[in-house]
C-alpha cells in the first residue's frame, strides 16, 4: 500500500476513534462492563477459531525462523486462551474510575472545586509478538474510557485480527460504537511511522509493548507522549542472610519460569559473606533447568559449565535461558551494580535481615522494588490491577505496571454562586 494510501487508512481510524471517544467518555460503568463480559463470553466460544488463527501465524514465523522466544511469546493454547478471558473478568472486577472524586475542597469565596478522574482520550498501542496484547489493550482502554487504535506485529496479524472480532463483538452488543477499539488492518510498517509522526490530532498518549528496537524508534520518532519502558533488565541479589531454599526457590523462578518476559531476572547477584553456602547451589539449579550462566571469576569456580561474563552481559536483557552472575561486596555493592547497569525496571532482594530489605527497598530507584518474592510478579495482573498493557519505567505520569488508573488524568471542575475575581 502506498504512502496516501496509508495516510487515508490511519487518517480514518484516527477521526472515528475521536468520535468513538467522546461517547466512551460517558459510557456509564455498567455498560462498559457489559461489553467486557461479551467480549470475555466471545474469547471462550470462539476459542477453537482463535487457535486456528494463532497456528497460521506460527507457521508463518517458524518459516521465517523467528527465534524461539518470540515463538513462545506468540503461541496461544487452551490454557492462554482461558487466560485471557479471565484477564478480561479481572478488568470487569475492577471499580470504575472515570468521575470520580480525587480531591475536593471549599475556598474562602464560596468557590466548590474538585479534582476528578477523566481519560486520556484515544490510545495508540503498537506492539510485536503477543496476541493476548490486543485483548488485555483493548479491555484496559475500554474500562479506562479510552478511543484505542491498536497495531499488532505481522507475526500475529492472524491471532490478533481473531481476538478483536471479540472485542468488537462485546461493543456491539453493548450498544457502544465499535470503533471505541480499532486494529490498524494493514501489516505495513509505514502505518507505525504514520500513528508515530502523523497522527498528533488524534492520539493523546501511544504505548509501545515489545522490544528495545520497536521502543527505541516509538520514543525517538512520536510526536505524542510515549508511556513504556526500553528494557527490562531486572536483577536478584540473595543477601549475606537470605535463607538459602527460598534464595534457590526465587533465582531458579525469577529466571526460568518465563524467560521472555520483560520481569525475567537477568542478572544475579550474591553477596560474597554467602557465596561458599548460597552461590554453588543457585548456580546449579539454573545450569541443572538449562539456563546458561556467565559468571565473574568466583562464579566460574562454582561449576566447569559457567561461562565468563563479558563487562556488556551485566546490561544485557537477555529475554532467554541466560543470565549473568556476580558477586558482590554486599547490599550496597548490590545497590551500586543496579544503578549502574540496571534499566529500573524490576529488582528483588533475598534477606531474612529487615535492616538490610529496607535499606535495599529505599535506596533502589526501579518501578518495582521486591522483598523475597520473585520478579516474575512484575505484572499488573499480580498486583490485583487486572490486566496491564505494559510496565512503565517513567518518571512522568505513569510507574510500573500501566493499568486502568494509569490510562485517566483528571480535570478541575468549580461550582460557583456569581463570584468574579475582584
Amino acid at each position: 500500500m502506498d504512502a496516501d494510501h496509508i495516510g487515508e487508512l490511519m487518517e480514518g481510524l484516527g477521526k472515528a476513534a475521536i468520535d468513538a471517544a467522546a461517547v466512551l467518555a460517558l459510557a456509564p460503568a455498567q455498560q462498559k462492563n457489559d461489553a467486557l463480559a461479551a467480549a470475555a463470553a466471545a474469547v471462550r466460544a470462539r476459542g477453537a477459531a482463535i487457535l486456528a488463527a494463532n497456528e497460521r501465524d506460527m507457521s508463518g514465523a517458524r518459516a521465517v525462523h523467528l527465534s524461539g522466544p518470540r515463538l513462545e511469546r506468540l503461541r496461544l493454547d487452551e490454557r492462554r486462551i482461558e487466560a485471557i478471558a479471565t484477564s478480561i473478568d479481572a478488568v470487569i472486577a475492577l471499580p470504575d474510575p472515570i468521575g470520580s472524586t480525587i480531591a475536593e475542597w471549599d475556598r474562602p469565596n464560596g468557590l466548590k472545586i474538585q479534582r476528578v478522574v477523566v481519560p486520556l482520550g484515544v490510545i495508540g498501542i503498537i506492539y510485536e509478538s503477543r496476541p493476548n496484547v490486543t485483548a488485555d489493550a483493548g479491555a484496559l482502554c475500554l474500562k479506562s474510557g479510552n478511543a484505542a487504535i491498536l497495531r499488532g506485529g505481522s507475526e500475529s496479524q492472524y491471532s490478533s485480527h481473531s481476538l478483536h472480532e471479540c472485542l468488537a463483538h462485546g461493543l456491539q452488543s453493548a450498544g457502544l460504537p465499535e470503533q471505541c477499539i480499532q486494529l490498524v488492518p494493514v501489516t505495513d510498517r509505514a502505518a507505525v511511522g504514520y500513528m508515530l509522526a502523523g497522527m498528533s490530532e488524534y492520539l493523546d498518549v501511544i504505548v509501545p509493548r515489545g522490544g528495545k528496537t520497536l521502543v527505541e524508534r516509538v520514543q525517538k520518532e512520536a510526536r505524542v507522549p510515549v508511556i513504556g519502558h526500553l528494557e527490562g533488565n531486572c536483577h536478584v541479589y540473595i543477601d549475606r542472610d537470605a535463607d538459602v531454599r527460598m534464595a534457590r526457590t526465587i533465582a531458579l523462578n525469577a529466571k526460568m519460569r518465563r524467560t521472555g518476559i520483560c520481569g525475567a531476572a537477568e542478572t544475579l547477584l550474591v553477596d560474597r559473606a554467602c557465596a561458599g553456602t548460597h552461590l554453588g547451589p543457585i548456580v546449579c539449579d539454573l545450569l541443572d533447568a538449562g539456563c546458561e550462566v556467565r559468571g565473574d571469576a568466583t562464579v566460574l569456580e562454582v561449576d566447569p559449565r559457567v561461562r565468563p561474563a563479558s563487562e556488556d552481559d551485566w546490561y544485557t536483557e537477555y529475554l532467554d535461558a541466560i543470565i549473568a552472575a556476580r558477586v558482590v561486596e554486599g547490599v550496597d555493592a548490590a545497590i551500586a551494580h543496579i544503578a549502574r547497569y540496571g534499566s529500573a525496571h524490576t529488582e528483588s532482594i533475598v534477606t531474612e535481615n529487615r535492616a538490610t530489605a529496607e535499606r535495599f527497598l529505599q535506596r533502589v530507584d526501579s518501578a518495582i522494588v521486591l522483598h523475597n518474592a520473585s520478579t516474575q510478579f512484575a505484572d499488573g495482573a499480580e498486583f490485583g490491577m487486572g490486566a496491564e498493557i505494559g510496565i512503565s519505567t517513567d518518571r512522568f505520569h505513569a510507574r510500573g505496571p500501566v493499568g486502568v488508573e494509569q490510562l485517566t488524568s483528571y480535570k478541575y471542575i468549580v461550582r460557583g454562586a456569581g463570584q468574579v475575581r475582584p
